[in-house]
């Protein structure tokens, strides 16, 4: 059953984080495109935001399904207690926190602007979203790190 429940971790966080850590990378780039220096923006680029945006919100609400059937393999392997675990446990939550407080509602907040016909969507916001998107993937390359490696872990690494 751990095995069972390891690959069901496994998958979930490669199918749901993988697509919100390459969408939300993308947006303050095809941002950057949707305001030219004239500021009619573009339609293509518009739509692209929307489009990564969904891919975002979509995909971090399939993406509690990480930290369930992560909690469950770890009960099974009797870690629960394990420090490397509970480092990997809250810099998780510190994660779903970037993406829930700032990428989400930053990416938001920029398709409002860009919706207002004399919206300031600007380098500011871009960078900004860039910034948090960057402490969102370094994130979770260190839980993926923290999973595989599990420093003091006794059950064979």
């Amino acid at each position: 059953m751990t095995k069972f429940l390891l690959s069901l971790h496994v998958l979930a966080a490669i199918i749901a984080v993988g697509p919100v850590a390459v969408a939300a990378s993308m947006f303050p780039r095809v941002l950057r495109q949707a305001r030219d220096p004239s500021g009619a923006g573009d339609t293509s680029a518009s739509n692209q935001l929307h489009l990564l945006h969904r891919v975002c919100r979509v995909y971090a609400a399939i993406g509690m399904a990480v930290p369930v059937f992560g909690f469950a393999t770890a009960s099974n392997l009797g870690v629960l207690g394990s420090a490397w675990l509970i480092s990997a446990i809250a810099l998780t939550a510190v994660a779903a926190a970037v993406l829930m407080l700032r990428i989400l509602p930053g990416q938001q907040a920029a398709l409002t602007d860009l919706a207002e016909p004399a919206g300031a969507t600007g380098t500011t916001l871009s960078t900004r979203l860039a910034m948090d998107t960057g402490v969102f993937n370094l994130l979770w390359a260190t839980v993926t790190v923290l999973m595989i490696i599990r420093p003091g872990s006794t059950t064979g690494a």
